[in-house]
């Protein structure tokens, strides 16, 4: 079968006589079902005319290869629910005119820092990618970390024409553009680079702080034949995300005019990032964390079997409309349409979202997701909501087990043995207590207490938080005695 070149691409479906203005670290499904995906929206309506430069972050990448035998073209499969309507698409993405090995063509990259038509960068790392490193400056030599690689970019760009840049970091980290520029100014003054540079670091240039959300899976390699089949030519790159998206940036209105993401009819807000920044960890992660101890243990495997489940989905809209929703304060305009979307994406029929990937480091989710929601509410109700504290409970659960590792546990759903990761400390705790518990060492309600005055987990002792413990307890007591099936019937049928 013939592969994916500018060849079996009409000329007017393609950018090649645009101007290169985007350089991008990172080459991954996310920033490719992403951002390029929305520059590619821009320039089909001739708004930003421009195309990307993607930097192999790491020295094993193995994209970069394939973008450049692929004329920097790939294909991206947009499946999921949208509007109560089905969406399967797909569109070749040319907005990539390249992509470059940094080590082992740093050159080339500091050729693009030399180009003041490049204005923009965006990068997605992931979290570990947006840390601080202690590196060597060598100007022949690409450093390791982005934030050096970047570091070394911004000052060969400073030595040559010196036009600043707008950075707009996608890792999913807390104030990011902060966070970046705190990190190049470190490494510049580990460089002992010049005070003019660092003065021209702050003047200069603009570090935004973003939020992204859209979940894109990646390439479909256990549909990979149908999609040859469908699409005519094989793409190495072919990558699948779902409809929805958001990108919220905080940057000034001449940056936003630059790169109108939002006039091309994207989901994208140049505002202030914390409301949704937000909304999005109380109503779509918090939702995510309220279900998968109650789910997993009811015998579900992914987000969407849960809510085809008749007596799961009743629980988990409970707890986004009834509970998380009220104390959510934002205008109903704003938060309505988000929680209805996040109904739609769990919803999916295309995207299989394990319950046990979410799961990870359960504890610490849960005191930033759904801890705040329940805190807020018993201040104001004067009695912890229902669904989030079953969940609470259910979560204790989950962690009945054993310490299979320094960071893992392993428990019993029927006959399967699974296995959860989370902080050592959480891990040992939880399989000391239930172990006493069931030595008989151990009252129930004393292992409730024990979990929750961890000040250290929760940031308080919240077995002084009037009747939380026991309502936790309670519905503790009903999981241990009755299971999980029968116990969350109760709760969504009020016995």
């Amino acid at each position: 079968m013939q592969k994916l070149t500018k060849q079996l691409i009409p000329a007017d479906q393609r950018f090649d006589h645009l101007p290169e203005k985007i350089i991008q670290f990172g080459e991954g499904n996310f920033l490719r079902g992403f951002v390029d995906w929305m520059v590619q929206e821009c320039n089909k309506q001739g708004l930003f005319n421009g195309r990307v430069v993607a930097i192999q972050p790491t020295p094993h990448g193995k994209v970069v290869p394939k973008l450049n035998a692929q004329d920097g073209l790939y294909t991206l499969v947009i499946r999921g629910i949208e509007n109560e309507q089905v969406i399967d698409r797909t569109e070749v993405i040319s907005s990539i005119s390249r992509g470059i090995n940094p080590y082992t063509d740093w050159a080339e990259v500091l050729k693009v820092a030399e180009n003041p038509e490049v204005q923009f960068v965006f990068s997605n790392t992931t979290e570990a990618g947006l840390t601080y490193a202690k590196e060597e400056y060598n100007p022949e030599q690409a450093p390791l970390s982005y934030p050096g690689k970047l570091a070394a970019f911004l000052y060969h760009r400073y030595q040559t024409n010196g036009t600043g840049m707008a950075i707009f970091p996608c890792e999913l980290v807390e104030s990011n553009g902060d966070l970046l520029k705190e990190i190049v100014l470190t490494i510049a003054e580990d460089w002992k680079l010049p005070e003019a540079f660092k003065e021209w670091i702050n003047e200069h240039n603009l570090f935004c702080n973003t939020l992204v959300d859209r979940i894109v899976t990646g390439f479909p390699k256990d549909s990979i034949e149908e999609y040859r089949e469908r699409l005519g030519y094989d793409d190495e790159l072919l990558t699948v995300g779902e409809p929805y998206h958001l990108f919220a940036i905080e940057a000034p209105e001449k940056i936003a005019d630059a790169i109108p993401f939002h006039l091309a009819g994207l989901n994208v807000h140049w505002a202030d990032v914390r409301s949704f920044r937000e909304i999005k960890v109380r109503i779509l992660n918090g939702a995510h964390t309220l279900m998968v101890p109650v789910a997993f243990q009811a015998g579900k495997d992914t987000v969407l079997e849960a809510m085809e489940e008749a007596t799961l989905r009743p629980f988990i809209e409970k707890g986004i409309y009834q509970e998380i929703f009220p104390i959510l304060e934002m205008p109903i305009a704003m938060k309505k349409p988000f929680a209805d979307s996040v109904i739609e994406r769990f919803l999916n029929p295309f995207n299989k979202h394990y319950l046990r990937d979410i799961a990870l480091n359960s504890f610490y989710k849960f005191r930033t997701r759904l801890l705040p929601t329940l805190l807020e509410t018993i201040e104001q109700q004067g009695k912890p909501p229902e669904a989030i504290s079953f969940s609470f409970a259910a979560l204790l659960s989950l962690y009945r087990g054993k310490q299979a590792a320094e960071n893992e546990l392993t428990g019993i759903r029927g006959e399967e043995v699974y296995s959860l990761r989370d902080q050592p400390e959480v891990v040992t705790l939880l399989a000391s207590l239930w172990s006493a518990y069931e030595h008989d060492a151990l009252r129930l309600e004393e292992l409730v207490g024990n979990v929750l005055n961890q000040e250290a987990w929760w940031g308080q002792d919240l077995t002084q938080v009037p009747h939380l413990a026991e309502t936790v307890y309670s519905y503790l007591s009903q999981i241990v005695q009755h299971g999980m099936r029968e116990s969350l019937l109760n709760l969504t049928e009020g016995k």
